[in-house]
């Protein structure tokens, strides 16, 4: 015997839009909270530096992933949506957060940029190698283009992610606790967003007229 949904079940249940100011914070938010608890973590005196960095890190991990887990559930309540990449950072958060508070160790919390960026550059990569642009299929609602225009937009996207991730790598390796915390907070949301700024002619060169939108004008141009 079939069921029918109740009339306007079917829109509830469909993806909500929030407001952009609101999006950014749930996106940078918890990037803040790590930042704000490092500095403000509770130290015993008389530490070496080495040590009062780890307690500052361990504190601040602490309440990093709480924080990032309760920006991903209050998205899902507010947009019954929940986006690939914050699902894939927010493991990827959870896991190396809780080995660097299990073991006291925060090389884990500071590959994690490292890490979640050659995911992302691999995925992509693969995705590539098949001839597909998986970015695509995130930001096609929101950024109508042609196939070529997302293939080079794609292939940039995983050069920028593996220079990132070699960049993190140099900067906590290289310059200690306190600048990669700086570094993680303010400089790669900062490198994210010039690097987007950057590819607007790219994004104009090859943005779908109406027609092409709705299937009736030519195919995507070759490469």
């Amino acid at each position: 015997m079939a069921f029918s949904a109740a009339p306007g079940y079917g829109s509830r249940m469909a993806k909500r839009h929030i407001h952009p100011l609101l999006k950014i914070a749930l996106e940078i938010g918890p990037i803040g909270v790590f930042f704000l608890a490092y500095r403000w973590a509770p130290v015993e005196a008389g530490l070496s530096v080495e040590a009062r960095q780890l307690q500052q890190i361990l504190f601040s991990t602490e309440i990093f992933i709480p924080t990032i887990l309760a920006a991903l559930g209050l998205s899902w309540v507010l947009t019954r949506h929940l986006p690939r990449m914050a699902v894939i950072t927010a493991v990827v958060v959870t896991v190396f957060g809780g080995l660097t508070l299990i073991l006291r160790d925060d090389t884990f919390v500071k590959m994690k940029p490292t890490i979640l960026y050659g995911i992302f550059a691999g995925i992509l990569g693969f995705g590539l190698l098949r001839g597909q642009s998986y970015l695509r299929y995130l930001m096609d609602e929101i950024l109508p283009m042609r196939r070529e225009g997302w293939m080079k937009f794609t292939r940039r996207f995983v050069v920028f992610y593996i220079l990132l991730g070699v960049l993190n790598e140099v900067v906590w390796r290289v310059y200690g606790t306190d600048t990669w915390v700086d570094f993680r907070t303010f400089a790669l949301p900062v490198a994210n967003i010039l690097f987007v700024m950057a590819q607007i002619p790219l994004f104009q060169r090859y943005s779908l007229t109406g027609s092409e939108e709705d299937g009736t004008g030519d195919e995507a141009q070759p490469e």
